[in-house]
């Protein structure tokens, strides 16, 4: 497996697991019966639970961008050190991003969200200048 896809793969289950604090959180606020029903007036969540929530919203929707860039990378035979780079450190970027917006760290997690989006716009170049 290529780096790139290492990335990939550590990037899915980073977001596979992000909802897991908040639904807890869920649970603890609401009660089981409430988390798992449909509460007409439910309870509101920590704060930090709702940022995480948003955090995951945000990493699911950019997901399916750098997933894309890096299978079409892998189906067309690109593999660079650039491709790698970038994908490592998206991966980094959005785990700074998730513990930024967890945490109310409003620069970080802006900076995060950037580095993260010019890291799949790096992929998508790199995949549109190879030859």
């Amino acid at each position: 497996m290529n780096e790139a896809l290492k990335y990939l793969a550590l990037t899915s289950v980073l977001t596979g697991l992000l909802w897991v604090p908040y639904i807890l959180n869920e649970v603890l606020v609401r009660g089981l019966v409430d988390a798992v029903g449909y509460s007409e007036n439910p309870k509101p969540l920590a704060k930090w639970a709702q940022r995480l929530r948003a955090a995951h919203y945000n990493a699911v929707e950019n997901l399916v961008v750098f997933a894309a860039l890096v299978l079409v990378a892998q189906a067309g035979g690109i593999h660079t050190a650039a491709i790698a780079t970038a994908a490592c450190v998206y991966f980094w970027a959005r785990v700074a991003h998730a513990a930024a917006y967890t945490f109310a760290i409003p620069w970080v997690r802006t900076a995060a969200f950037v580095v993260g989006a010019c890291m799949y716009l790096w992929i998508g170049c790199e995949i549109l200048c190879a030859k």
